[in-house]
């Protein structure tokens, strides 16, 4: 903002001093130029990933808890490999039952399938932050990050 190479569009946050000038804090600001990058043909399989996809709820019982964890259906140890469509979110309790086995072995059942997720939003946005800055909601609507 200083360089002129951004705007401000929102002061939530505050100000800064100092001994001869005060500086806002923005919550948005707009570049004023497209950045562009380069896309991977794959998303890269990241544990906030994974949750992310599966929208922070264990995929056997369907509680939305706060300590997850990654399964993988069919387990390394038995030949599973490490992609999108055999990691899963999981609880504690439902990844401590299934433990080593299948899903059919443990007789439980997965909640949807998982796949490689689709996304074409312009950014990702770590659940933590959705409701919590309030001045993002009018700039996130559109994109229905909720």
């Amino acid at each position: 903002m200083i360089q002129g190479k951004a705007e401000m569009l929102e002061n939530g946050k505050g100000f800064i001093h100092s001994a001869y000038d005060t500086f806002p804090i923005p919550s948005v600001i707009k570049l004023d130029f497209f950045v562009k990058r380069t896309r991977r043909a794959e998303q890269k399989l990241t544990r906030f990933g994974v949750f992310h996809r599966d929208n922070y709820t264990c995929q056997y019982c369907g509680k939305a808890e706060k300590q997850l964890t990654i399964d993988h259906i069919i387990p390394r140890s038995r030949g599973g490999e490490h992609t999108w469509e055999n990691t899963t979110t999981a609880c504690i309790p439902c990844n401590l039952h299934k433990a080593g086995r299948t899903p059919e072995q443990a007789h439980m059942t997965l909640l949807s399938k998982p796949k490689i997720p689709q996304n074409n939003l312009p950014f990702y946005l770590p659940h933590r932050y959705v409701n919590h800055i309030k001045e993002w909601n009018k700039y996130l609507e559109p994109y229905d990050v909720r």
